[in-house]
């Protein structure tokens, strides 16, 4: 393998981005579409067949009522169809009972949990303490249902051909009124709980002065076939979790939460979340077969995201994006205006768990600026060669992500694809080739913001040498805001 960047780019002394070209990203997509995409650059591969659902904030504001941070922003559903070598792109709102509300009232009704407040200061927000179910952050498909996501609050169900919303989704009977459900679900592609046939497994978090984290194993008929309760000490703010065939992680970064400007009124609960830079990162280990929670910790860091982990003798392995403090939510600050130089990127490091003596080593693999891990979907959990994720084009400093990176996490060798300067990357999903005996024989399926034409295009790259270039690029007849999650559903 080699590094390859394979558009232009600006000289070492200057930006390989924009910042006014990024923001346009964020500007709402009011407009629902359904239609066939023509305007292709190369060919869609004709084994390439099934659809990519992707998820994500589609409206920032609200008759120009603006969002305070778009992780308030409603959930919009893009579907990508391939058949036959062709693709049609359809999305829709997801109609939560906000989104609906809202839209009659055509103003904001609902305080957002990253800082947006209804108008009229803190009066109007005083003790206000609704959620409001945006649905925005992760779509995906179980038990033959089309589910999408938001981490405080029950799934909404969609018609996986049409995405028409069909009403919130207690999981048949899994879920109680007032649970939530991860956005960040795994897939366990040989659970034993199961008989060694896939299971979903996913947790809800209730953070308290103890937190309590509940974890659900799925079948693939829906059916719950475990379901563990456990209260450990702390307020936790966990978004993601990694697991392994006996275990599940989770990392309790080092926050503390003070509610009351929240419920005065003030600030948004996001806003509410401080990091402890001098506080240990406490990481939970979870049995999956057994009671005994067994707690590590190291240094103070923030981890989103988990790549995947695996257990190697009496060792867990656990990849994550990890941040050196939180990007923390300020009342004053405008998410348009980000100064990404003034900002620590998120890097990917390596966690290895010893499982006998409690020690903590931890390494980093890759110091490019990264997020939205992507691997081959039969080694979740398992010891695996190639990661995939959306990265900065540069190499040093942090940027908002233009590019590409695959990791052979044997050999340390790397791929770079670039969009800069004016295309800006989403999650990267792998889809395996049908039949396929390489790790890496498959696809990447990307959104790419084209700021030049204020368009969103979908971008296919081969798995196994981004140094092609582009396979197929589908220029999409409008924009798609920065999206969140999505998965890739094969007929």
């Amino acid at each position: 393998m080699q590094n390859l960047i394979s558009t232009s780019s600006n000289s070492s002394d200057s930006l390989s981005y924009d910042l006014q070209a990024w923001q346009k990203g964020y500007l709402s997509q009011p407009n629902e579409y359904d239609y066939w995409i023509d305007d292709i650059e190369g060919e869609i591969p004709p084994e390439l067949e099934g659809t990519l659902y992707r998820n994500g904030p589609g409206l920032l504001d609200i008759n120009g009522q603006a969002f305070r941070h778009p992780f308030d922003g409603d959930g919009m559903i893009s579907a990508i169809r391939f058949t036959n070598g062709r693709a049609h792109y359809c999305n829709r709102f997801v109609r939560t009972q906000g989104y609906v509300e809202e839209q009659k009232a055509g103003k904001i009704l609902y305080r957002g949990v990253f800082g947006t407040q209804k108008p009229g200061g803190w009066l109007a927000n005083f003790m206000d303490l609704r959620i409001k179910n945006i649905a925005n952050t992760q779509v995906i498909y179980w038990a033959g249902k089309l589910l999408a996501l938001w981490e405080a609050a029950q799934p909404y169900r969609l018609d996986p051909h049409t995405l028409e919303t069909l009403g919130i989704d207690d999981l048949d009977g899994i879920l109680e009124p007032g649970d939530g459900f991860a956005a960040h679900v795994r897939i366990d592609p040989n659970c034993e709980e199961n008989g060694g046939e896939p299971c979903l497994v996913n947790f809800s978090i209730k953070p308290r002065l103890s937190t309590l984290i509940t974890i659900y194993e799925i079948s693939t008929q829906g059916k719950l076939l475990k379901k563990q309760v456990h209260s450990v000490p702390g307020f936790a703010f966990i978004h993601d979790f990694a697991m392994t065939p006996n275990y599940c992680i989770f990392f309790q970064n080092p926050v503390k939460f003070n509610p009351i400007p929240y419920l005065l009124g003030f600030s948004g609960a996001g806003e509410c979340v401080k990091f402890e830079p001098k506080e240990p990162t406490k990481i939970i280990g979870i049995p999956r077969n057994s009671s005994k929670i067994k707690y590590f910790e190291t240094s103070s860091g923030f981890v989103f995201h988990h790549a995947n982990a695996y257990e190697d003798r009496d060792r867990i392995i656990v990849d994550s994006i990890c941040y050196e403090s939180l990007p923390e939510v300020r009342p004053n600050d405008d998410y348009r205006e980000t100064d990404f130089s003034r900002l620590n990127p998120g890097q990917l490091w390596r966690f290895s768990l010893d499982l006998t003596t409690g020690n903590v080593e931890k390494n980093r693999i890759e110091s490019r600026c990264c997020e939205f891990p992507a691997l081959h979907p039969n080694l979740m959990g398992r010891p695996y060669r190639y990661l995939y994720l959306g990265a900065a084009h540069s190499p040093q400093g942090n940027a908002p992500l233009q590019a590409i990176l695959k990791l052979d996490l044997n050999t340390n060798q790397r791929q770079l694809w670039s969009a800069a300067p004016e295309g800006f990357v989403s999650e990267p999903v792998f889809v395996p080739r049908q039949n396929a005996i390489a790790e890496d024989d498959g696809w990447l399926l990307t959104v790419v913001y084209d700021s030049h034409h204020h368009r969103s295009d979908i971008v296919i790259l081969d798995g196994r040498d981004l140094t092609q270039g582009v396979i197929a690029r589908l220029h999409l007849k409008h924009h798609i805001p920065y999206g969140l999650h999505g998965t890739f559903v094969t007929p």
